[in-house]
Parts: C-alpha cells; sequence; structure tokens
C-alpha cells in the first residue's frame, strides 16, 4: 500500500511538472493580465518580494521569492516577473529566471524610471502584486551657491532670481514648488511663489524675489501626474543679505564659517576719519545689541578684532549717524562619518556613525545617495542627532552595483547644513535562500514637508 506521504508527494511533484509548459511559453512582449489559475486545488503557490520599496529613477530594485507546491519547493522551474510601469497600458514580461533546487529565485529588475507594480509566475500559478514607489530626479540650477543674492527686504523685484531645472523621466503637466527651508530642527520646507508646470520637453523655470536676509536653502519639489511619487530636487544654499549702504559698507574676511572659526569684519565709512564705529549683532529672532567698537583709519576704513560667533549671527554697525546694511555671518556645523563596510552583500545593512558640532538633540540628519547620471544626491535613510551629538544611520541595499553615499545635516535657523565626503560602497550579490525581506523601515520616507 502506498503511504499518504509518498501520494502527498507524488501528487506535488506532478503539479511541478504540470507547470512548465506554460511558463516556457511565455514570449518576451506577452501581455498577461488575467487572473491566477490554481493547480490542482491551489496546491502551489509563488511567494515574491521586491526590495526597496522606495527608489529614485534610475536605479534598480531586487525580485526574489520561491516557488512550493505543497511541501515540495518547485525546483528547476522557469520563473517570468511581469512589470506594470505607471502610464503603461497593462502588464508585461520584464525578464525570467528559474528556480534552484529549494524553489528559490532572484530577478534584478534593470532600472525603474515610474511608480511600478510587479507579480512573479511559474506556469499559470502566480505571485501576489508588489509595488515600488519611484521619485524622479529633479535637476535644479541657480545663480551660483557662492554668489550672495542682494535681494534684502527693502530692494524686492529688482533683485528677482530665476531658478530653472529639468525633471526625469518627461512629466509634462507636473505641477512644480519652489520652496524654502524653515526650521528648528532641519526638516520643515515651506511653498514661496506660485506653482509652475513641467514643460513637454521636462523643464520648467521660476522667477522670485526673496524679502528675507540669511540662511536660506531652495529646493523644489515636482508633484507627478501619477507617475512618480512627489519628489524634492537637489537643495541650493545662499546667504541673502541686505544691499549695501556704500556710505557705510560692512563685509566679513569668511562667510560662512564653520563651528569654532573666526572671522574679520570691516568696511569703510566713506569721508568719517577718526570716527567711532560700533558693530552690533543679533541671533535669528533677537534683538541687536553692541558687541565691539573701534575707530576709522585717516581714509574712513575699519576693522574689528575677530569675532567668532558660535550661531549664524546678523551683524550690522554705527557710525556718525550712519547705519550700514544687514550683514548674515553664517556658522555651519561640522560633520563626522564613517561607514561600517566599503562592500556589503545584497539585503545587508550599512551603518553610517559620526559626531555633529554643535551637538543638537532631535536635528534631522540624512544619508543620501547620489543619483544615477546626474550627480546630485538623494536621501535614502533619516536619523536624530543625539543629545552628546553622535549619530547612526542605517540603510540597507538590495541591488547589486555600485553607489555612492554621504551623510548631511541640513541648517536650521543658529547654524548652516553640511555633508561629509563621499563614500564609495559596492553591493555583491547573495545566494537566494540568505537574502532577508526589506524590514519596513528601510522604504518609508516622512511626509514631503519634512522629505
Amino acid at each position: 500500500m502506498r503511504s499518504h506521504r509518498l501520494t502527498s508527494a507524488a501528487t506535488a511533484a506532478a503539479a511541478i511538472l504540470a507547470l512548465a509548459p506554460a511558463g516556457a511559453a511565455a514570449a518576451h512582449n506577452h501581455r498577461h493580465d488575467a487572473r491566477p489559475h490554481g493547480l490542482h486545488a491551489g496546491a502551489c503557490k509563488v511567494k515574491l518580494l521586491v526590495a526597496p520599496r522606495l527608489l529614485t529613477a534610475g536605479e534598480a530594485a531586487l525580485a526574489y521569492g520561491q516557488g512550493t507546491c505543497g511541501s515540495v519547493a518547485a525546483a528547476e522551474q522557469t520563473v517570468t516577473l511581469y512589470d506594470h510601469p505607471a502610464g503603461a497600458p497593462g502588464f508585461s514580461v520584464l525578464g525570467t529566471t528559474t528556480t534552484n533546487k529549494e524553489g528559490l529565485y532572484q530577478l534584478p529588475t534593470g532600472a525603474l524610471a515610474n511608480n511600478t507594480a510587479f507579480y512573479a509566475a511559474i506556469g499559470a500559478t502566480r505571485s501576489p502584486t508588489r509595488n515600488v514607489r519611484v521619485a524622479a530626479q529633479v535637476t535644479l540650477t541657480g545663480p551660483p551657491e557662492t554668489k550672495t543674492l542682494f535681494s534684502g527686504i527693502h530692494t524686492g523685484r529688482r533683485n528677482a532670481v530665476t531658478f530653472s531645472g529639468t525633471v526625469s523621466p518627461l512629466d509634462g503637466g507636473a505641477t512644480v514648488v519652489l520652496q524654502r527651508e524653515n526650521a528648528i530642527k532641519g526638516n520643515e520646507w515651506h511653498a514661496i511663489g506660485r506653482p509652475v508646470l513641467v514643460d513637454s520637453s521636462g523643464n520648467f523655470s521660476i522667477t522670485h524675489a526673496f524679502a528675507v536676509p540669511g540662511a536660506s536653502s531652495i529646493r523644489v519639489i515636482v508633484r507627478s501626474n501619477h507617475r512618480n511619487i512627489a519628489s524634492p530636487s537637489n537643495v541650493l544654499s545662499y546667504v541673502i543679505s541686505q544691499a549695501q549702504n556704500p556710505s557705510l559698507t560692512i563685509e566679513s574676511a569668511t562667510d560662512p564659517l564653520a563651528f569654532g572659526g573666526s572671522t574679520t569684519i570691516g568696511g569703510t565709512a566713506a569721508g568719517l576719519a577718526n570716527t567711532t564705529v560700533t558693530l552690533l549683532g543679533r541671533v535669528a529672532h533677537g534683538k541687536f545689541l553692541p558687541v565691539a567698537t573701534t575707530t576709522t583709519d585717516g581714509s574712513g576704513k575699519y576693522a574689528f578684532p575677530p569675532v567668532s560667533p558660535g550661531v549664524s549671527t546678523f551683524y550690522r554697525v554705527q557710525a556718525g549717524g550712519r547705519s550700514s546694511a544687514v550683514l548674515y555671518e553664517g556658522v555651519k556645523y561640522v560633520l563626522t562619518a564613517a561607514a561600517s563596510a566599503s562592500s556589503v552583500s545584497s539585503g545587508q545593512p550599512v551603518t553610517f556613525t559620526g559626531t555633529v558640532t554643535p551637538a543638537k538633540a532631535g536635528h534631522a540628519i540624512y544619508l543620501e545617495k547620489q543619483n544615477a547620471g546626474n550627480g546630485n544626491f538623494h536621501v535614502v535613510a533619516i536619523g536624530t542627532v543625539l543629545a552628546d551629538g553622535t549619530y547612526s544611520l542605517t540603510r540597507t541595499f538590495f541591488a547589486p552595483g555600485s553607489y555612492v553615499l554621504r551623510v548631511k545635516i541640513p541648517g536650521d535657523s543658529e547654524n548652516g547644513g553640511t555633508a561629509s565626503t563621499t563614500f564609495p560602497t559596492t553591493v555583491t550579490p547573495l545566494p537566494s535562500a540568505k537574502v532577508p525581506p526589506e524590514a519596513p523601515t528601510n522604504g518609508g520616507l516622512p511626509p514631503e514637508g519634512h522629505l
């Protein structure tokens, strides 16, 4: 008499054999919109994972999983991976691979451009659908970041600035919003000016007049027509000061400063020889208070002893009944960073640790990855600075390849942002049996106002 175990194994083996012809018949551009057809009352199933769940256009994900029939692995079976990019008419074949003796498989997706749905099939048995969200690559250009924008509160439209950029993949008609960072902890953005639309060539242009002096981090966010998630651009950093008063100028020898550094503030009081000059300073939302005094020379020039502000500070001088424009002296965070490894396997985390000076507990800090193609960076992990100034950022990469990573702390009302040196990182393939599921915390980012 045949045992129950042998009967079950034979049934499962027959089911596996029944899978092969249908899988082998799949053509490269075959449209597959049918619902799954269960074999042997649903005895067979295909498991699919796709990681990471969130990426930027031009990056690849890794599709992997297992086929089984009852308690028996679907060994050496053809697996067909189907994808449906947003905006396409339906699912089509992305690629094929073969399961190993444990029924396991993996297949890189190749570069993705739009939000994409996937499923895998062995014969007529298909997996559940998995979704990957894709941000567009948004490039923003403007005046050189080393140039001071003289567009203070009294100059208005005369010093309007034009920003332009591109969106890839093309997304004509998508909404572009210019944003300025306005943060206590370096992770809040608000819209400035009116939104514009991306044109049919993927370009946009926005003109804006600044009204408030100080440090200014500028970006745009593109709200797609359902093809991509809300996609931020690279960030441009400026120091915006009032236009000079030609009768009493004020300048800094070094701007911005790294925390702990010093600078000399000086200028010229036209026609005021041997006259007392008073330096006044204030921090954000504070009041101007005297900092130092000095005397002009015979030609009206003056210079104060070096100052070493701990936070970004507004300065102005007074002499002979005159007041200078407001000078904004930025003070940047000092950042250290180290990576746990320069090479990791698919699905294995890499951790970045370091310090931020001055320490500000709860301040946002980013791990960024360089875009494929345009050299800009985008956020892939977010952490916070601890009270002692240390931080730790972890990210798990799945698709094999080469990556360029860095750590960046964004600026705030007290200190300017800064980025670490770059870290070339290699992700190597791992046998299918050892690739873990993606952790829930690996693929999420905060709402767009904090992104």
